[in-house]
C-alpha cells in the first residue's frame, strides 16, 4: 500500500510543481508585484511565501539542507526577507520581488530537492511520526495538526499538508491574482 501512496505522492507533487512552473512563467515582475488594493496581497507574497516554506519543510522531513540562505534573499531583491508565516497581512503587503529570474532559480532548485528526495524515499518512512503530541504552539493551530493522528504527525501527513496541499492553497490566490492582473487561472 505504501509504494502506491508514494507513487501517488510523486506524480501530484510533480504535477502541483508543474502548475506553479508554467504560472511563473506566464507572468512578469510587473505583474507578480502588482497590488490590487492594500490589504490584499501581491502575487509575491504567495510566491516566495510557499517555496521558501516548501524548501523548510522538505528539509524537516528529510530531504536534506535548506536552499535559502540570506545571499538568496539579496540576489532576488526581496522587499522583506521573511516567509511570512508569523506576520500579519499588514506587514507582508509590502512583499515585492525585484529580480523574478532569480526567485524563478530558486523555485526551481527548492522543487528539483523535493522531487528528488521523493523519488528515493523509502515507502515505509511515511509512517513515522515527525512531530509528536502534544504539538507546539506553532504547529496546534494548523490544518496539520487537525489532520494528525493520536500520536502525532506522520512524514506522510507533512507531505500532505506542509507541501501538497499548502502548495494547492497558494496556487489558488495565484490563479486570482493572475485575473486580478488580467491573465488567466492555470487549470479548469
Amino acid at each position: 500500500m505504501n509504494e502506491l501512496i508514494i507513487d501517488s505522492l510523486r506524480r501530484r507533487m510533480r504535477a502541483m510543481h508543474s502548475l506553479w512552473e508554467d504560472a511563473v512563467a506566464t507572468m512578469d515582475v510587473g505583474q507578480v508585484n502588482h497590488v490590487e488594493r492594500e490589504p490584499v496581497l501581491p502575487i509575491a507574497f504567495s510566491l516566495f511565501h510557499y517555496v521558501r516554506i516548501e524548501d523548510d519543510t522538505s528539509s524537516v522531513l528529510g530531504a536534506g539542507p535548506v536552499v535559502y540562505d540570506p545571499e538568496w534573499g539579496h540576489r532576488m531583491g526581496l522587499a522583506i526577507a521573511d516567509h511570512g508565516k508569523e506576520r500579519t497581512v499588514d506587514e507582508m503587503v509590502g512583499q515585492r520581488i525585484g529580480d523574478y529570474q532569480e526567485f524563478r532559480d530558486y523555485m526551481h532548485a527548492v522543487f528539483a530537492k523535493t522531487e528528488s528526495w521523493l523519488a528515493d524515499l523509502d515507502p515505509a518512512s511515511l509512517s513515522e511520526i515527525i512531530v509528536a503530541r502534544p504539538f507546539p504552539a506553532q504547529i496546534a493551530s494548523t490544518f496539520s495538526a487537525r489532520v494528525a493522528g493520536e500520536a502525532g504527525i506522520t512524514r506522510l501527513d507533512g507531505i500532505e499538508c506542509w507541501m501538497y496541499q499548502h502548495g494547492l492553497r497558494h496556487m489558488g490566490e495565484i490563479e486570482h491574482g493572475r485575473a486580478l492582473v488580467g491573465l488567466q487561472g492555470m487549470t479548469s
